[in-house]
């Protein structure tokens, strides 16, 4: 058994040797299938000081009187400094300039699409639907005509098929799917916008009853309007306390909805967008426009948003893409209320609009409470662009609107000249420690490098990877820290090393020795790594800028010292064990009993046994 049990380690060993060598070899499979794919470097990316990149100033958009304070560019500057951090660890920089402006620099060349997620609000808001139509005002026909209530009817309706119908009435691709799961099911509101014409305007001082109490421009309140009779008041007799109340629809709100053209891509540009107030806005394909009433539930009230496939009806995901919302405590309970009240109100009044950033996106029907406040919203994302959204929606709003003043290219400030000397202080430090181990232990030092280099090349996979996949870019704070990991992982060796060499002073054998000071060590290691780990994790949470960058790579090489220790250091030095040079205590061996000063006539052999040395042949060393 024991026989037995000795000659499954090496191959215990060998089989571990193997698996890393094959993680290593997948890796790098990986990186060379996306680089032949077109979508990855076989470089790492680098950051903003040594490539270079983009500087964008913003400047916040002010309508009208609108004051802009230095609170909202403070709170504006961090959460754009949050949505730049979420792409991963870029290196990009987020300044003030002057009283308004927000400056920020990233590395390389960022798309178009990624300045708009930067700089648009991202402001979510369910506002409840009082009417839709078509995007432009009706032209002067007889099928057109104009209540007395002076808001504009028309017969016909538009569909979600996604092309236009040959009656010219408009069409959206736009789909919702407000969900919500209750006692184990799932209902889902209607994925569907209608824009049949209704009244804009129901009389406030006609049959519409209302219940409860709402605040900051939510709506608790159940308002029962099939008995009000269809007009437009310019002031109404008391203020709409219920956000689906019709009586928001003044005149001026009314004429303003009748003449809102969507076509027109300026349509909206001074629109401005009280929670508190009515909105006349259009759809985000500018296919429809909607009167909607104030703010039922804000995005300040998200606590999460996470994208994903809508699920289909046996569980498994469709290709249609959604983002999950959930809602806090309070919101929770208006929105369950909210939809008990809906579900009642004739179409469109029934709607519920998700609006971002002044613009509707879906508008789905009510037809069941939702009493859990978790909703999705769909619309023809592509999976990216929803957790890009999501991701926004979960940091929070802009406080402010903010356009384009200057995109400009900037030039690396410190450039290849600093990284190059970089590189080098990193290879003049490897070199030491290789040369320090070859004099310390001799032929171990073939352990030492070639665990260095399985530890450098899994942190190149790791970092060039990363690079693809989460638009991590080393900067040269990041090379600092891979220079300080040699030493890291450098000291893991001598730990372990000096352990065997204590072991086997002690009079025990090699072999026994390796299992022995394994067992000692990589306590020691794990205790070290961890306390650095738990340097480098504080320091990326507290840290900012550059520093993360240096907090990274220092966090990252730890985790692969630990897993190159484990899984490459100890198996080999247990292969190497085994063999005659090793085990005899060959001078050059690292391990020779003479030059670590063992001067007993017996040595412990283990199991309570002990053998005696015999005299070293010419050019050997002593052996067991």
């Amino acid at each position: 058994m024991a026989r037995r049990s000795t000659a499954a380690k090496p191959n215990h060993a060998l089989r571990t040797l193997l698996a890393v060598l094959a993680v290593t070899a997948a890796l790098a499979g990986l990186l060379v299938g996306v680089h032949l794919g077109g979508t990855a470097s076989l470089a790492p990316k680098l950051g903003l000081d040594l490539e270079g990149g983009t500087q964008l100033v913003l400047t916040p958009r002010v309508v009208g009187d609108q004051r802009v304070t230095a609170e909202q560019v403070s709170q504006a500057r961090d959460i754009i400094s949050e949505r730049v951090d979420s792409q991963g660890v870029s290196g990009a920089e987020v300044t003030t300039q002057g009283a308004n402006n927000i400056v920020v620099s990233m590395p390389g060349d960022p798309t178009r699409q990624q300045e708009e997620n930067l700089r648009r609000s991202s402001a979510l808001q369910f506002r409840p639907v009082l009417d839709v139509q078509q995007g432009s005002p009706p032209p002067a026909a007889p099928s057109a005509t104009a209540n007395p209530s002076g808001s504009a009817s028309k017969s016909g309706s538009a569909t979600t098929s996604g092309s236009a119908t040959s009656s010219g009435s408009a069409s959206s691709s736009a789909s919702a799917s407000d969900s919500a799961t209750s006692t184990g099911t799932s209902t889902s509101a209607s994925r569907s916008r209608e824009r049949s014409a209704i009244p804009a305007a129901e009389s406030a001082s006609g049959s519409a009853s209302t219940t409860g109490g709402t605040s900051s421009g939510s709506a608790t309140k159940s308002t029962k309007s099939s008995s009000a009779t269809a007009s437009a008041s310019a002031t109404p007799a008391a203020k709409p306390t219920s956000p689906t109340d019709p009586a928001w629809a003044t005149t001026d709100v009314v004429a303003a909805f009748t003449k809102l053209n969507c076509s027109d891509p300026e349509a909206l540009r001074n629109l401005v967008d009280d929670p508190t107030t009515p909105l006349v806005t259009c759809s985000s394909e500018g296919d429809a426009k909607y009167l909607l009433g104030p703010v039922a539930v804000g995005g300040q009230d998200i606590t999460d948003a996470v994208a994903g496939y809508v699920p289909g009806p046996n569980g498994q995901p469709t290709p249609e893409v959604e983002i999950r919302l959930s809602f806090s405590s309070k919101a929770t309970k208006v929105y369950g209320d909210l939809s008990k009240e809906m579900i009642s109100l004739p179409s469109p009044r029934n709607q519920l609009a998700t609006v971002l950033d002044s613009r509707v996106l879906i508008a789905p029907t009510f037809n069941a409470v939702i009493p859990n406040g978790r909703a999705s919203i769909t619309g023809g994302f592509t999976f990216d662009s929803a957790t890009e959204l999501a991701k926004q929606l979960k940091f929070g709003a802009l406080p402010l609107s903010f356009d384009l003043q200057t995109r400009s290219q900037i030039s690396p400030t410190l450039g290849e000249e600093q990284l190059r000397l970089g590189l080098l202080a990193g290879l003049v430090g490897l070199g030491l420690v290789v040369l320090y181990s070859i004099v310390q232990y001799r032929a171990l030092a073939l352990v030492t490098v070639g665990s260095i280099v399985i530890a450098a090349i899994l942190t190149y996979l790791t970092i060039t990877l990363l690079g693809w996949a989460q638009n991590y870019r080393l900067d040269m704070a990041g090379v600092t820290g891979l220079i300080v990991a040699i030493g890291v992982t450098a000291d893991s060796f001598i730990v372990y090393f000096e352990r065997i060499r204590d072991e086997v002073r002690d009079g025990r054998t090699l072999r026994t020795a390796v299992d022995t000071g394994w067992a000692r060590a990589k306590r020691t290691i794990l205790i070290a790594d961890g306390v650095n780990f738990l340097g480098a994790a504080v320091l990326y949470l507290l840290a900012s800028s550059s520093v993360r960058g240096f907090a990274f790579t220092l966090g990252l090489t730890t985790l692969i010292d630990i897993l190159v220790v484990y899984f490459f250091t100890h198996p080999l030095v247990s292969l190497l064990a085994g063999r005659h040079f090793f085990a005899s205590g060959h001078r050059w061996s690292g391990v020779d009993p003479e030059r670590l000063g063992v001067t007993t006539s017996s040595r412990y052999a283990g199991r309570g046994r002990f053998t005696t040395p015999r005299p070293a042949a010419s050019g050997e060393g002593s052996r067991a």
